[in-house]
């Protein structure tokens, strides 16, 4: 079996703690930034403020594709001694709606001397095609969170 791989993105805002937190974790946060440019989301029942099942299906704006993820919500720990993370299973499904490789994503917060920080990390990916394609769909996704907070 192929090496996994894994990418971790950080960014900066000025915001504080709680703000980036609630951005990352509360579903009428998450429902204005979650996927890529160019998509929309048709439905997103996404809570990563609790453990559980998660499912997040996209729409392509200009080809119309649709896009499900789904997984598990694997750990909550709100940033009340300072730093916090939430992490959560990914799966993309295939055209018969089968899930397919698990990877795992983790939202990490924690403050910095002019606002907050998140690091993204996402592991266990299935090759280095797949990390490159997920990197791109972040860091797209992650343009629409700056502008969020800003």
């Amino acid at each position: 079996m192929k090496d996994l791989q894994d990418l971790e993105i950080t960014r900066d805002y000025n915001v504080s703690l709680d703000r980036l937190w609630s951005a990352v974790t509360r579903p009428e946060q998450i429902a204005q930034w979650l996927g890529p440019e160019g998509t929309r989301l048709e439905r997103c029942d996404v809570d990563f403020s609790q453990l559980g099942p998660y499912t997040c299906v996209m729409i392509g704006l200009d080809s119309g594709n649709r896009f499900e993820v789904s997984g598990q919500v694997t750990h909550v720990q709100p940033p009340e001694d300072g730093s916090g993370s939430v992490g959560f299973t990914w799966a993309w499904h295939d055209d018969q709606d089968q899930r397919g490789h698990e990877s795992h994503v983790t939202f990490s917060v924690q403050p910095t001397d002019t606002g907050a920080r998140l690091i993204l990390t996402h592991r266990g990916l299935a090759s280095e095609e797949q990390s490159l394609s997920h990197e791109s769909g972040w860091l797209s996704t992650l343009s629409k969170l700056d502008k969020l907070l800003t």
